[in-house]
């Protein structure tokens, strides 16, 4: 409880303070911050914090103010922006957006596969000219195809279940193997069975270079990458070197490294990768609505002494 008083401080991002305001409990004391300065000014007071900001430096900054926090709350899924050694010697608990937006991820994903499919770059092109084609750019079909899923989460599990619609035949890789999933070990060795290859892992040191130029050569002839991770998950010239020569038919990438891509990049010239400028997170209006939503039923579960989720192992990260 904050000194002095019965109530708990809350300190909220602006995006997120309109949503919040009249649907707190009464043991709340929300204060909400429109500006990094007064984030850097309220952070010191916060017990309970949700500090998002676009840049990661300052909103770090902000953490390590936060010396009276015990609870930080995140809208972002990957969480390899936050002071995770300082969170866990101050034994702060952290919950962050996995799964709010692995709807509109998910459904990226599969725009993607039918963009590449379909050709649907060069139709849109086409018209653009104002030329009638008289024939597909893109002749395939996701039905029979067959679909690798790196990471088995809410993104990778959702992406599972909608391209069954499509008959997709998908494996999953998860760190424990299950019904439809083979373990971390074993994916490798089977690279050249799939049509397309899915990353949605956690951004952690281990992902990163997870997808190197061996990963890459082991791929079936023709096949498709798809990126929703983070681009330092993929050795980025080797990819592109791939795809100069033909040995891989596309790659559909919504992060890069860097972000954003300068101009005259080389991945910007390269006709079958489709960029998508980490914009799949945001193709949706419903991210603040559902994290306020979470967030108020993980206030009610932290003040009857509950565990919030959900939970970030502050050791593997995430």
């Amino acid at each position: 409880m904050g000194e002095g008083s019965e109530k708990t401080i809350v300190v909220v991002n602006a995006l997120a303070a309109p949503l919040l305001a009249g649907r707190v409990p009464d043991w709340v004391d929300l204060r909400g911050f429109t500006s990094t300065e007064e984030l850097m000014t309220l952070a010191p007071l916060a017990e309970i914090g949700w500090f998002d900001l676009h840049k990661p430096a300052p909103m770090a900054a902000a953490i390590a103010l936060a010396t009276r926090l015990h609870w930080l709350n995140s809208i972002y899924a990957g969480v390899d922006a936050f002071p995770l050694p300082l969170l866990a010697e101050r034994g702060v608990t952290l919950t962050n957006g996995a799964g709010i937006n692995a709807i509109t991820i998910a459904e990226y994903v599969v725009m993607g596969m039918l963009t590449m499919a379909k050709g649907y770059a060069q139709v849109v092109r086409a018209q653009d000219r104002q030329e009638w084609l008289q024939e597909s750019p893109g002749k395939q079909e996701l039905h029979g195809s067959r679909a690798l899923i790196l990471g088995g989460g809410e993104i990778g599990g959702r992406v599972a279940r909608m391209l069954a619609g499509f008959d997709v035949a998908v494996t999953t890789v998860r760190r424990r193997p299950a019904e439809g999933a083979i373990g971390p070990d074993a994916w490798r060795a089977r690279l050249a069975e799939f049509d397309w290859v899915i990353i949605a892992v956690p951004a952690t040191p281990e992902t990163v270079g997870l997808i190197g130029a061996a990963e890459i050569a082991a791929m079936k002839p023709g096949a498709a990458l798809i990126n929703v991770a983070r681009g330092t998950v993929i050795d980025q010239d080797a990819l592109i070197a791939a795809l100069d020569s033909g040995h891989l038919g596309g790659a559909f990438l919504d992060v890069c490294t860097p972000e954003p891509l300068p101009p005259g990049h080389p991945l910007w010239r390269v006709p079958n990768a489709h960029i998508t400028m980490h914009l799949s997170g945001r193709a949706q209006d419903k991210m603040f609505a559902r994290a306020v939503d979470r967030f108020l039923v993980n206030l009610d579960r932290w003040h009857r002494g509950e565990p919030v989720a959900p939970q970030v192992d502050l050791v593997a990260g995430y």
